[in-house]
């Protein structure tokens, strides 16, 4: 490599370490506080909704047709009044995006243990029926405390996530550091 390129590739490793650690100390932070975690992913999803609810009201008069632009109309108006409810009212909102993640998870485990079933002769579908299994484990886990387990459902997976995300990252800056040197 030249040693122009191989400074470059270093520079952007070193960025990528410290969002790396940036991100686990996020991920940790939203594990051990999982209902402000929570709340705050509940008012991003709002002010994603009202963002498409204006999309929606700025496009329907480019439907051309009179019921285009209404449906058009009414589907940024349900948008918007959707992301603003749940700017007003965030734990419900909490509670909203809950049920929805728990009803993912059942419908995920479900179509993974017929999807194991289905290719059953192959290697590997034990795998996919236990992945399955526990995913219909996690669902019914969380529906059946729901509305409690709003307070910590949300928050605790997207900092799961964001915890695994920054050590993945990490990891692979590290190796890309090394490669470099």
């Amino acid at each position: 490599m030249t040693n122009g390129l191989t400074h470059d590739i270093h520079r952007a490793a070193t960025w990528s370490l410290v969002l790396s650690v940036l991100m686990i100390a996020a991920g940790a932070l939203a594990i051990a506080l999982p209902m402000i975690a929570g709340v705050a992913v509940t008012a991003i999803a709002a002010y994603l909704l009202i963002f498409s609810g204006v999309l929606h009201l700025a496009l329907a008069w480019r439907g051309g047709r009179p019921a285009a632009v209404l449906w058009e109309t009414l589907l940024g108006v349900v948008y918007g009044a959707t992301g603003v409810y749940m700017l007003w009212n965030p734990l419900l909102g909490l509670e909203s995006l809950t049920l929805a993640v728990a009803i993912y998870l059942w419908l995920a485990g479900v179509l993974e243990v017929i999807l194991s079933d289905r290719l059953r002769p192959a290697p590997g579908t034990w795998w996919m029926l236990f992945n399955g299994i526990i995913t219909l484990v996690l669902a019914v886990g969380i529906a059946v405390t729901w509305p409690a387990s709003a307070a910590w459902v949300i928050g605790t997976i997207v900092g799961i996530r964001m915890l695994f995300s920054g050590i993945a990252r990490l990891m692979f800056s590290t190796a890309v550091r090394r490669l470099v040197r």
